[in-house]
């Protein structure tokens, strides 16, 4: 027994050692170049393989066969039928953007979110020490909001869209490490959130000021948003900020449902919610298996909203 333990250890350990010497960048950005190319059978055998491995139900997707797909990219970011995915229609309903798993949930704890057993990650780090960003959080003293990570595994729908209707306000792209944000590793690299490529999307909604996070990873090669299209690559390897509702920009008003983004190749959607506004359905917990569309919150819509 003892040896097992140990052995399982040193797995563990090489595991972690693995993500901090593996040339993240390069690694996707080769990621990124397979997935473009269009090399006919053999990126139909490629899908094929990649389906039976994480099990993909592709009876669910608007192409049902492999061989439907130009190149890898068509496939991983695949549109699904309309009625796939039904959108809870309650007003008092906050929906989950994507499919996936929740890693944590809870409240925003003097500026700190939980990332895992052992560790925590600080909102501001998390929110690039955008001041107006943070003014949403932190005006209460204790608790400043509630967030949930929901983590996109190769297996899910990799399309995310909105939790509620939204009228954007901001979007921030912040350049960073590209980790890979699997369940391991959120147990065992400290600010893993905090610290990866992530585009920050800030929106007022019924439900006051929400921001949405679409979190970068090892060979998340882009993400994109509908608005703006592909956000990453290029990377300029600095923090770059677009404001919207101001001149030379044209409103951006989203459905609750309706896309908001992508990532090509997958990773992780955070969410964050003022004080307040929200509660979490009682029967989520970290682990839980959830599906867009499907309710996290039913909380009273807020009379003073600007949408």
């Amino acid at each position: 027994m003892t040896t097992n333990v140990s052995q399982n250890r040193y797995w563990q350990h090489l595991k972690v050692a693995f993500q901090y010497l593996v040339p993240q960048l390069a690694l996707t950005r080769l990621a990124g170049w397979f997935a473009e190319k269009q090399w006919g059978s053999v990126t139909h055998l490629v899908i094929k393989a990649f389906s039976a491995k994480y099990k993909i139900n592709l009876q669910e997707a608007q192409k049902s066969e492999a061989k439907h797909y130009a190149s890898f990219n068509e496939f991983f970011i695949r549109p699904l039928k309309a009625d796939a995915r039904p959108i809870d229609a309650d007003q008092s309903a906050v929906c989950f953007p994507a499919d996936g798993q929740i890693s944590e949930l809870g409240a925003i704890s003097n500026g700190q979110l939980f990332q895992a057993k052992g560790h925590y990650f600080s909102l501001a780090d998390l929110l690039a020490h955008d001041s107006e960003l943070l003014a949403l959080f932190d005006h209460h003293p204790i608790e400043n909001g509630k967030f949930i990570t929901t983590y996109l595994s190769p297996r899910d729908y990799h399309r995310v869209h909105m939790p509620c209707d939204g009228t954007l306000r901001k979007m921030v792209y912040v350049p960073g490490d590209l980790f890979s944000v699997n369940p391991f590793l959120a147990q065992h690299i400290p600010n893993l959130f905090a610290r990866n490529e992530r585009v920050i999307c800030y929106f007022d909604t019924p439900f006051g000021a929400m921001v949405q996070i679409l979190v970068g990873a090892t060979i998340t090669a882009s993400i994109s948003t509908v608005w703006a299209g592909v956000i990453n690559p290029p990377r300029k390897g600095k923090i770059q900020s677009w404001e919207y509702l101001s001149e030379g920009h044209s409103a951006v008003v989203l459905k609750k449902g309706e896309e908001m983004g992508a990532f090509r190749l997958g990773s992780t959607v955070i969410n964050l919610f003022q004080a307040d506004k929200i509660d979490f359905l009682p029967a989520l917990t970290a682990g839980s298996a959830v599906k867009m569309g499907e309710a996290m919150s039913r909380s009273p819509v807020t009379q003073d909203s600007s949408v």
